[in-house]
């Protein structure tokens, strides 16, 4: 595992080495969301319409093409759930809450340590490149919009 990213996700919590004990134990800390980055709840078939494929490696190469930052894959969901890692916008209105909510304060994200990049349960689509490497915002929504007006063409 890549130190620099990990001690970098660690530091969301005020006890990084608490991070750094749940991935050893699990492979999976649960970090707080809101200071250091947020994350972008985007279910299984909105990100598969986005990207027109559900090939796994295409579909990853996809993403990394269409974000530019990490996203997290929770396979333990009904149907699977994508988290797009994003840089905080405060007092940044998201547009997209009812169908990609912004997850921040509050709100606690289960993150895979850096070796876990495949099936079963939670894992990197997308890995960090490096420290704060995180997703434009106008990236996100960009794949939203995207999907959602590929989801209302008729079909032929």
């Amino acid at each position: 595992m890549n130190t620099v990213i990990a001690d970098w996700f660690a530091h969301a919590q005020q006890a990084p080495e608490q991070a750094q004990r749940e991935w050893r134990e699990t492979g999976v800390a649960l970090l707080p969301l809101g200071i250091r980055f947020v994350a972008v709840r985007l279910a299984e078939d909105l990100v598969h319409a986005a990207v027109d494929t559900a090939q796994p490696q295409e579909l990853a190469a996809r993403l990394t093409r269409l974000l530019n930052g990490p996203v997290i894959f929770d396979g333990r969901t009904m149907g699977g759930t994508y988290y797009a890692l994003m840089r905080p916008r405060i007092g940044s209105p998201w547009k997209h809450q009812d169908l990609a909510p912004r997850l921040g304060v509050g709100t606690y994200l289960g993150v895979p340590n850096l070796d876990r990049r495949k099936p079963p349960g939670t894992y990197w689509t997308v890995l960090p490149r490096f420290e704060g490497d995180l997703c434009a915002p106008r990236a996100v929504e960009s794949l939203i919009v995207h999907a959602v007006s590929v989801s209302q063409e008729p079909e032929q």
